[in-house]
């Protein structure tokens, strides 16, 4: 079943002198289940591709559509509604809140979604065990490594029960038994329960572990591998 649609995706960047084409004409089908990585060089489109189809960034042609919705018909608070029901989002910089624990800034976004506080704890609770955190819950981000932060960060991104989540350079900062771990809580996370991961990335133990392979190069899709 497909989840995301992309039809001549398009972002351009213009000043006065000069117009960068970050990502052009992109036609893309991502299936429910899939655990694909977009890969490139740096300022190759991925990141701007991603943000568009998260709906973070706005698209000057084309169309992304999840579910088969238009995202550029939807109004700005029907966008933000959309996003927090649909999609999770793993970036390369956490992005938690330093004044909340591991435990609050998974319930976080369930408390957005307006979900009771004793369900908010139950779910919160059994995604930081599922990450292995469970002896974290109550631990501040200053007082988590970074494989730890970015763990919570996952868990965060599944509490919505998202139909997808979408994952920028998230083992960027990362060493490699911290890498190691979370791809395959990833990794297994997908297999289990059928939740689709998009990546961008430039690591090669991500791009390893995909089943699905984009390069892209000059905002334009190049290569596109299924294994």
């Amino acid at each position: 079943m497909e989840i995301i649609k992309t039809e001549n995706l398009s972002k351009t960047y213009r000043n006065a002198e000069l117009e960068v084409h970050a990502v052009n004409k992109v036609n893309l089908s991502i299936e429910e289940g899939e655990f694909t990585a977009i890969v490139g060089p740096s300022g190759s489109g991925k990141t701007t591709l991603l943000n568009m189809i998260g709906g973070l960034d706005e698209v000057s042609e084309g169309t992304v559509s999840i579910d088969g919705i238009n995202l550029s018909t939807l109004k700005e608070n029907e966008l933000i509604d959309f996003r927090l029901k649909n999609i999770g989002f793993v970036f390369q910089a956490y992005n938690l809140i330093p004044v909340l624990t591991a435990q609050e800034n998974v319930e976080f976004i369930m408390l957005l979604q307006g979900i009771s506080e004793e369900n908010r704890k139950i779910r919160s609770i059994e995604l930081l065990k599922s990450v292995s955190l469970e002896d974290k819950l109550n631990s501040r981000p200053n007082q988590l490594s970074g494989g730890q932060q970015q763990r919570v960060a996952v868990a965060r991104a599944l509490a919505s029960k998202p139909r997808f989540i979408l994952a920028d350079e998230p083992t960027a900062n990362l060493d490699s038994h911290s890498t190691s771990t979370l791809l395959d809580i990833m990794a297994e996370m997908n297999k289990k329960e059928n939740i689709t991961f998009l990546f961008s990335t430039h690591d090669q133990r991500v791009i390893d572990k995909a089943r699905r392979v984009i390069t892209i190069e000059d905002g334009k899709i190049i290569k596109d591998e299924r294994r």
